[in-house]
């Protein structure tokens, strides 16, 4: 197993908001975090990634626990967070620990991967929402890092960008094989992307159910076998009665 979570609790200020989450990824699995807000997700990658240490239990990656950032995680936010004063190529390649010249070789590279090759000399200011996540995405693979942790990566963006994103984290999967952990509040993107859909429930969160989605990659959007496997998540998230108003 290339991550392993056992019995992974945090608490703020007293208040628990996730509870003994024990998880085993292997190696290239795709595995969707799933719930309603307030249950813990986010949370819970803060701790994988290390940028979070105060968690009680323990996470392994590649059989190695200790508590700091991982330089084996790569991160992907809500927003790209780019800076703003520097190039596409000089944010995909700040902090690589390389020379120069094979910074910017593996930076364009990866700006190759995500459709951006004729960007590198572009700002974030002159990027669309859709461009500069492809930027976010391109600099979190110049790590080669060996778990990509992605916070509902594509929620702010509108559906067809959306949906061009995922199937670029797609190509990128099929290209590097890495193992992804991605936490979203859409099930229908889950169960896409995803070989295994985990539920958390209740605050705090806790695992209530696993999922895992037997239908071959590439999938069909509106398949009828995705169909019925969300309709069985909302049923587990007590949202049917939402989604039918």
């Amino acid at each position: 197993m290339v991550l392993q979570l056992e019995k992974v609790s945090r608490t703020f200020a007293g208040k628990t908001v996730v509870k003994d989450i024990s998880l085993s990824i292997k190696r290239g699995e795709i595995v969707g975090i799933l719930g309603t807000s307030g249950c813990g997700k986010s949370t819970l990658l803060r701790a994988v990634s290390g940028i979070d240490l105060d968690y009680d239990g323990k996470i392994s990656i590649n059989n190695v626990s200790d508590k700091k950032i991982h330089d084996t995680t790569g991160f992907i936010f809500q927003e790209p967070r780019l800076f703003p004063w520097q190039t596409v190529l000089e944010n995909v390649t700040f902090g690589l620990k390389v020379s120069k010249s094979e910074a910017k070789k593996l930076g364009k590279s990866y700006l190759q991967d995500v459709g951006l090759a004729d960007s590198e000399r572009l700002y974030p200011s002159q990027l669309s929402g859709g461009m500069a996540q492809r930027v976010a995405i391109a600099r979190a693979l110049a790590t080669s890092p060996e778990v990509l942790l992605l916070d509902e990566p594509f929620s702010a963006l509108d559906a067809f960008t959306k949906m061009q994103l995922q199937d670029l984290l797609l190509d990128i999967w099929q290209a590097h094989q890495t193992t992804m952990v991605l936490v979203t509040h859409d099930i229908d993107e889950a169960l896409y992307l995803c070989d295994r859909v985990i539920i958390l429930r209740g605050q705090p969160g806790e695992i209530s159910d696993v999922y895992t989605i037997e239908k071959q990659r590439p999938r069909e959007r509106g398949d009828k076998y995705l169909a019925q496997l969300k309709s069985e998540i909302l049923e587990d998230l007590d949202l049917t009665r939402q989604s039918h108003s």
